[in-house]
């Protein structure tokens, strides 16, 4: 069976919901991060270095630009979303952001926002910016970066804040029907596959609308690197990944969209593990192990059912 008949993935949510396919179209909003301008901290989470996944060449880009840039990529689908993906990205006056997010929605092919941030970044302004979005019709998703419920580990990793703040905002964002949608880490420094079942359950509690996975990578540039080279850290291999995270995927209820499986990135930025460089192996292995073991929801007594494609 193929990953989508065994996990309740946001392309197959959004092609049941909008009729055809949505595809996500990134966009890079050229912002900056608290945790790397000296707000909250400098130096950035020990794990960054966003140069490994998003273009770096499109920050002096305006946001229309960067969309007629993208133009061959739109023809490929007839409705999209603007995915605000780079560093922080509500981290500004939320004027300058609200024509920001503007020039993206009036593309007559968008049909709404994903938003990356920090739990510490979303104030009210932005969360009734939002509010306002999902009132007028458009998608919206609240992509919210915890990575782990562990706030000796949050501490260890330099995230600037810990998981009571990630739980304020994620009830007050969905109390005003925008989306969230939270990525976790699997493979953390110390972490164990009980700490990742224990991350998982705390963001089942709160509540959260979607789950994107991905496992460490040690990328040029980031704190990591250093450990890495000095033989003090390792990353995950694909076998211990895709345990984790297919059990993970099976004790999720069926309800909750996995925006992501798995993480890519790419070299010379990235140094390990190389399984990351393609991007369909992890997925097509998680695949394997859920038709295996059962699908999203299984180990809850509550499976995924395969709905097709209308």
């Amino acid at each position: 069976m193929q990953l989508h008949e065994l996990v309740n993935t946001l392309g197959q949510d959004l092609q049941r919901r909008y009729g055809e396919k949505v595809h996500k179209l990134t966009l890079h909003g050229g912002f900056s991060c608290p945790n790397r301008d000296g707000t909250i901290g400098r130096g950035g989470c020990t794990f960054c270095n966003v140069a490994s996944f998003a273009d770096e060449q499109a920050q002096a880009q305006s946001i229309e630009a960067q969309l007629k840039e993208r133009a061959g990529e739109i023809r490929r689908a007839k409705k999209y979303l603007a995915y605000f993906q780079a560093y922080t990205s509500t981290y500004a006056e939320v004027q300058v952001l609200k024509q920001m997010y503007q020039q993206a929605l009036k593309a007559a092919e968008i049909v709404g926002l994903c938003v990356g941030t920090r739990p510490d970044c979303v104030p009210d302004a932005v969360l009734e910016l939002l509010q306002d979005y999902v009132q007028q019709g458009f998608e919206i998703w609240l992509e919210l970066g915890l990575q782990t419920a562990n706030d000796q580990t949050l501490k260890r990793i330099n995230r600037g804040h810990d998981f009571a703040c990630y739980a304020e905002i994620t009830q007050r964002a969905r109390a005003l029907g925008i989306k969230v949608c939270t990525h976790l880490i699997v493979g953390l420094p110390k972490e164990t596959r009980s700490d990742n079942i224990a991350t998982l359950k705390q963001v089942i509690d709160v509540g959260t609308d979607g789950i994107k996975l991905h496992g460490l990578h040690i990328v040029e540039g980031s704190t990591m690197a250093k450990a890495w080279r000095a033989g003090k850290l390792e990353a995950p291999s694909l076998e211990e990944y895709v345990a984790i995270a297919s059990e993970l995927i099976r004790l999720t209820p069926p309800e909750v969209v996995y925006h992501r499986v798995s993480s890519a990135a790419r070299r010379p930025t990235l140094l390990s593990p190389l399984w990351c460089e393609n991007r369909w192996l992890a997925m097509t292995e998680i695949g394997r192990a859920l038709d295996r073991d059962g699908a999203q929801g299984s180990l809850l007594g509550q499976p995924f059912h395969y709905l097709p494609r209308e």
